[in-house]
């Protein structure tokens, strides 16, 4: 499986801008042929927080279309980071996805909200898993903060995921840790992981980049930069076999004791 990740610099409050470019950068991507594309957090609008009420797509029906119409015309896979949603009890940061036939495969709203940036004061949590199957793998996505949550990562694996989709908005001081839970992320569950980060700033934080693809034994198989760039990996899913059968974690959990 052949993934490609869109390191984007996202204008701040400017979704038209950010339509556009995301749109450049899935055209440009798609050249290479990937099986599957991946955007960062909140690329229609970036941190704009205090403005995302105004701002978020009803429903997401409108990032859903836009998204839906290029994996359809190009026939891949697009994992479309988390857009900000309208819905009735208020504003969520939703990820979302359409295979190959621009049919949607993934809902998914930000379980866990990071306080630090506020977004607890302007966004609604979520209330589910964020599993799904690409192309017949099952896989699973989260959104940035949920990365320090293992046992919500694991819950995931322990329903056979094994590939983890992360996209994020993570700061640059925060850079280590990023890599390292990623990383940490990846080995303790035996799978991949391919976690989409923004590029560039805004006007209260600089993020990190640093988008990566880690396989299952915590080998990275490619990282980008800071700037925007668009790196691309493959996914050998025999490695998640393999790690699994040679060291059987998940056989050898006893979570009856977890509690």
């Amino acid at each position: 499986m052949k993934v490609s990740l869109l390191q984007l610099d996202i204008a701040f409050g400017n979704p038209k801008a950010n339509y556009a470019a995301a749109e450049r950068a899935i055209r440009l991507a798609a050249q290479g042929q990937p099986d599957c594309i991946l955007l960062p957090e909140l690329w229609t609008t970036g941190y704009d927080l205090t403005r995302l009420d105004e701002m978020a797509d009803p429903g997401g029906q409108a990032a859903a279309a836009f998204i839906g119409g290029l994996a359809k015309e190009y026939g891949i896979n697009i994992i479309a980071g988390s857009t900000a949603w309208q819905r009735a009890e208020g504003v969520t940061n939703t990820m979302f996805a359409a295979n190959r036939e621009g049919v949607p495969a993934l809902e998914y709203s930000k379980l866990h909200l990071f306080r630090l940036m506020d977004e607890h004061l302007y966004l609604q949590p979520g209330s589910s898993k964020g599993l799904f199957r690409l192309d017949g793998t099952p896989c699973a996505g989260v959104i940035c903060y949920d990365i320090r949550f293992p046992e919500w990562i694991r819950a995931h694996m322990v329903s056979g995921a094994e590939v983890l989709f992360v996209s994020a908005e993570w700061p640059l001081p925060r850079l280590a840790h990023w890599r390292a839970l990623l990383v940490s992320r990846a080995i303790e569950n035996q799978c991949y992981v391919v976690a989409c980060n923004r590029a560039g700033s805004d006007p209260a934080n600089v993020f990190a980049g640093h988008s990566m693809i880690i396989d299952p034994w915590g080998e990275i198989v490619c990282e980008a930069g800071e700037g925007e760039e668009i790196i691309s990996g493959e996914l050998d899913l025999a490695k998640v076999r393999e790690a699994r059968r040679q060291i059987p974690v998940f056989t050898d959990r006893r979570p009856e004791m977890y509690k």
